[in-house]
């Protein structure tokens, strides 16, 4: 029987990466998209950290489905803006969460608080940035919560590229890749994302037990 495990998303691009990333370890991912509605509450993210607000979402879902939940928490710190989206990353734009809108956003603030550079051939980016994910898988009947955490190093350039990903994708260089997450693939971006090193940092935890 394969192994299953609950991430506790509705985002359909995050649970579609957690179903990539976990699907060759034997795991059936199943997202809260999958689950009847009201299976699981809405949570408010009013953490201060990413660790904060993953625990919560893990621990609530956790709870209410009466069995062990994986949740994240990820966004964008950008140099130039002292770290910020940050946590905020998904509603930088206010509510409802809306990609276009927070790409938009940071264009323009970063228009002002930005410094062009050129950081490959043909490809200007206006700051040092990097994309940031905190694991928490809860467990209610131990109660307990394992951590784990990826970065990614890149830059925000000053126009999109690429159709691929979600979010800030197509405006996140990564230099060892030469391209931004908008437009490398699925294999590509999870082989060096921060969501893919705190998934692998969390196996390897879990593995170690």
């Amino acid at each position: 029987m394969r192994k299953s495990i609950v991430v506790a998303t509705r985002n359909k691009g995050k649970a579609a990466e957690f179903r990539d990333m976990l699907a060759p370890l034997g795991y059936e991912v199943l997202s809260l998209l999958d689950l009847p509605d009201g299976a699981a509450p809405d949570v408010e993210e009013d953490g201060d950290t990413f660790a904060a607000n993953a625990e919560k979402k893990a621990r609530e879902a956790a709870i209410a489905l009466g069995r062990p939940t994986l949740a994240d928490d990820s966004g964008l710190a950008v140099d130039a803006l002292g770290g910020a989206p940050g946590v905020y990353s998904a509603r930088y734009a206010g509510e409802p969460s809306d990609d276009a809108r927070n790409n938009a956003k940071l264009l323009r603030e970063l228009g002002v608080a930005g410094e062009r550079r050129e950081v490959a051939a043909r490809t200007t980016a206006l700051s040092a940035a990097r994309f940031v994910c905190v694991l928490a898988l809860y467990d209610p009947e131990t109660n307990g919560t394992t951590f784990a955490e990826g970065v990614c190093e890149g830059y925000v350039l000053d126009q999109a590229r690429g159709a691929g990903g979600f979010g800030y994708d197509p405006l996140f260089y990564v230099p060892s890749l030469g391209k931004t997450f908008g437009e490398a693939s699925a294999a590509e971006k999870h082989a060096i994302s921060h969501r893919g090193a705190a998934l692998r940092a969390l196996v390897a935890k879990l593995s170690a037990r």
